[in-house]
C-alpha cells in the first residue's frame, strides 16, 4: 500500500502559515510523524525517543534548538517538557510561521505545557487512525449532508465486519499486518509504557481489568461507581484512569444532548471506543467472522459510526460537536450531530437486511417540538442507500 493522503493535510499546511508553531497530537502509532515529515519534507527532524537527543534537549535546551538554522519538527516532544519555554523565546525572536512543527502522543502533558508556554503562538490539531474514506482514497463525508442517503463505495458487508475488526491503525494496512498480533503488542505497549509512566499505576493486572471492563460497556451509559467496584477500585480512581485513556484518545465519553424536550433528559455519558480492532481484541473477537456472529456487534458498530464522525471533524481541525440523546422513559437517538447550527439525528443499526422498526426512534425525535422535518437518517450494516418515509437510509459504506 502507498502513502495515504490524511485529511488533516490542508489544515495543517494552513496552520502552519499562520502559527510560528504547530502541534500534531494523538495515539501512538496514528501516522504524526509520517504526516508531518511528508506536509513539510525540508524541516530538519528530530525525535526524542532517541536518548541522546532527549539529553541534549533536556540538559542543555538553547543548545538542542540551537542547532537548527531553519524550521524543525520535533518529535514526541513531550519527552523533554521544559523545552517548551525555550521554545516559546525562540519563536518570539524569530516571529516566523511554521517555525517548529511538534509531535506527541500524551495530550495531557503536552497541552499542560502548551498552555504554560506556548498559548497563543501554537495551533493545536489531532490525528486519529485512518478513517474509512482515508482507506477508501476518497473525500471525507459532507457532514451537513450526513442524514441524506448516499451510494456506497460497493463494498459489501463481509468488508463491514473486516473493516470494523482490523480498525484504522496505519501500520496494519501499510504491512498488511494480522489485526489482532498487532494490537496485542500495541496494547501491552502502552499499558506497560506510557500508563505506568503517567499513573505510576502499581497494579496493571487491576488497570488492565478496568479497560476491558469499559470494552464491554461499550454503548451503554456509564456508571462509574458499577465500573470501579467491578473492578474492585474508587470510583475516583475510575475517574481518574478513564480520564487518562481519553486524553490519550483510546476512548470517548459521548456527552447527552440538553435541550430541554419537555421530559427529564438522562445526564450520564455513554462509552465508546476511537479504534474498532482495538476494541474487538479487548472483546476477544478473533476474526471478522467472530464479529459477524458475536453479541457485542451492535455496540462495536456503533462505535464505529461515532468514530467515524469524531474523525471527520477532529481531521477538519474542529472540536466534535457529537451528542446522543435519551429520555426519562428510554426513547432515545443513538447520535446527534451539531453542523452550522442544525442537529442532524442519526440511528446506528448494524443489521444488514433493513427493518421499518430502525426508523421508531427517529419519528418520535421528529415529533417532539421544533424537530418537526429535522435532519435525520439511519446508518445500518446494509449495502443500499435510498429514503424511506422521509427519512434517509444510509449504507455504513458510504460513512466516514
Amino acid at each position: 500500500m502507498g502513502f495515504i493522503h490524511r485529511h488533516l493535510e490542508p489544515r495543517l499546511k494552513k496552520a502552519a502559515g499562520q502559527y510560528p508553531v504547530v502541534t500534531v497530537t494523538g495515539p501512538r502509532q496514528s501516522g504524526k510523524t509520517t504526516l508531518v515529515r511528508a506536509v513539510f519534507p525540508k524541516h530538519r527532524y528530530v525525535s526524542l525517543e532517541l536518548p541522546e537527543q532527549r539529553d541534549f534537549a533536556l540538559t542543555d535546551p538553547r543548545g538542542f534548538l540551537g542547532q537548527f538554522d531553519g524550521p524543525a519538527i520535533i518529535d514526541e516532544a513531550q519527552r523533554a517538557p521544559d523545552l517548551f519555554s525555550y521554545v516559546q523565546v525562540a519563536v518570539d525572536e524569530a516571529n516566523r510561521p511554521g517555525q517548529f512543527i511538534l509531535t506527541g502522543s500524551q495530550n495531557f502533558l503536552l497541552m499542560e505545557r502548551i498552555s504554560q508556554s506556548l498559548a497563543g503562538r501554537c495551533a493545536i490539531l489531532h490525528l486519529l487512525p485512518f478513517s474509512r474514506p482515508e482507506l477508501a482514497g476518497r473525500k471525507m463525508m459532507d457532514l451537513s449532508r450526513a442524514a441524506r442517503p448516499v451510494r456506497g463505495g460497493g463494498q459489501t458487508s463481509g468488508d463491514l465486519f473486516r473493516t470494523l475488526h482490523a480498525g484504522g491503525y496505519p501500520r496494519i494496512h501499510d504491512q498488511h499486518l494480522d489485526p489482532q498480533d498487532w494490537l496485542r503488542n500495541y496494547y501491552q505497549t502502552y499499558i506497560e509504557r506510557d500508563v505506568r509512566q503517567i499513573l505510576s499505576i502499581g497494579d496493571l493486572d487491576a488497570f488492565g481489568r478496568f479497560v476491558g471492563l469499559c470494552a464491554g460497556r461499550v454503548g451503554q451509559l456509564l456508571d462509574l461507581t458499577s465500573l470501579g467496584n467491578d473492578c474492585g477500585i474508587s470510583h475516583s480512581t475510575a475517574r481518574r484512569w478513564l480520564s487518562v485513556l481519553e486524553a490519550s484518545f483510546i476512548v470517548k465519553r459521548l456527552r447527552p444532548y440538553h435541550r430541554n424536550f419537555g421530559k427529564r433528559l438522562t445526564r450520564s455519558p455513554k462509552l465508546y471506543f476511537l479504534d474498532t480492532g482495538l476494541l474487538c481484541y479487548l472483546l476477544r473477537i478473533r476474526t471478522p467472522e467472530d464479529l459477524r456472529l458475536h453479541a457485542s456487534r451492535g455496540a462495536v458498530f456503533e462505535s464505529w459510526v461515532i468514530a467515524e464522525a469524531i474523525k471527520n471533524f477532529v481531521h477538519r481541525g474542529c472540536e466534535p460537536d457529537v451528542y446522543f440523546w435519551r429520555d426519562s422513559t428510554g426513547r432515545e437517538v443513538d447520535l446527534l450531530l451539531e453542523v452550522d447550527g442544525d442537529l442532524i439525528a442519526v440511528e446506528i443499526k448494524s443489521g444488514q437486511t433493513f427493518s421499518g422498526s430502525f426508523l421508531d426512534g427517529l419519528k418520535y425525535w421528529r415529533s417532539l417540538p421544533g424537530n418537526i422535518d429535522a435532519p435525520a437518517g439511519v446508518v445500518y450494516g446494509g449495502d443500499d442507500s435510498y429514503t424511506r418515509e422521509g427519512l434517509a437510509v444510509r449504507s455504513w459504506s458510504s460513512w466516514g
